[in-house]
């Protein structure tokens, strides 16, 4: 113990500088561990605002790993390359819609409450997900071909039209609806109206001189889509 304070005593410096080093071992941060899913998360919801704003062509992978605050190597990592990345936002952007369908439980409701439901459920989710159709232009300019890759898709959509084509069918059993209706004919009642308005709200604002935007024309819109759809499955 005197040695060391002789030491200190000729050679202050050389002591300073050692006790700052200790106290830097000391005081060094622990490593954050790596959250793997967090990661996947972080580059999906980055890759989906990349790809909605600018298309499949103009999005960038390195604006893309600008924006998950990561490197192009975990990006590749976890999907391959762009085009395996675009796949998975695809996929993630229809796994949203359809999981978000089954909180409206079809099975057991009513079935013209439960259209109702499925209807105003469609065009709400197309008003709070404008990336959503943002992807469903740019997948539709390249004729579906990404999409096509997919092994998910025809899984999920199965499920959905099953469920829809039950809930027909028991509005039939009852007196309700028409016979024999095409479930996927109603779905694509529901969606296009839907779409077509919110593709071209702001040229047909333009035409007919109408804030098509306006929270009351919105509304009002999800209603007249309620009664369409209904309109045409009724007997």
């Amino acid at each position: 113990m005197a040695a060391k304070t002789r030491q200190a005593a000729e050679n202050p410096e050389k002591a300073v500088a050692k006790g700052k080093a200790g106290e830097a071992v000391r005081a060094r941060p622990k490593r954050v561990p790596r959250n793997p899913q967090r990661t996947h998360s972080a580059i999906l919801d980055a890759a989906t605002e990349e790809f909605a704003a600018h298309g499949f062509g103009g999005a960038r992978v390195d604006a893309i790993a600008a924006r998950a605050k990561t490197n192009k190597r975990m990006l590749y990592h976890y999907f391959g390359d762009k085009e395996g990345l675009y796949v998975a936002v695809l996929e993630a952007s229809y796994a949203t819609i359809r999981s978000a369908e089954k909180s409206l439980d079809l099975a057991r409701r009513d079935p013209e409450d439960g259209m109702r439901e499925l209807a105003l459920f469609t065009w709400n989710h197309f008003l709070k997900h404008p990336e959503f159709l943002s992807l469903l232009v740019t997948e539709n300019l390249h004729e579906a071909r990404y999409l096509q890759r997919s092994d998910k898709i025809s899984v999920m959509h199965s499920h959905f039209i099953g469920e829809l084509a039950s809930v027909l069918r028991r509005g039939e059993a009852v007196g309700i609806f028409r016979a024999a209706i095409d479930p996927v004919s109603v779905y694509l009642t529901i969606a296009a109206l839907g779409f077509f308005y919110l593709s071209n709200r702001h040229t047909l604002s333009t035409i007919f001189s109408r804030e098509l935007t306006a929270p009351a024309a919105l509304a009002a819109w999800g209603e007249h889509i309620v009664s369409v759809t209904l309109a045409s499955i009724k007997r």
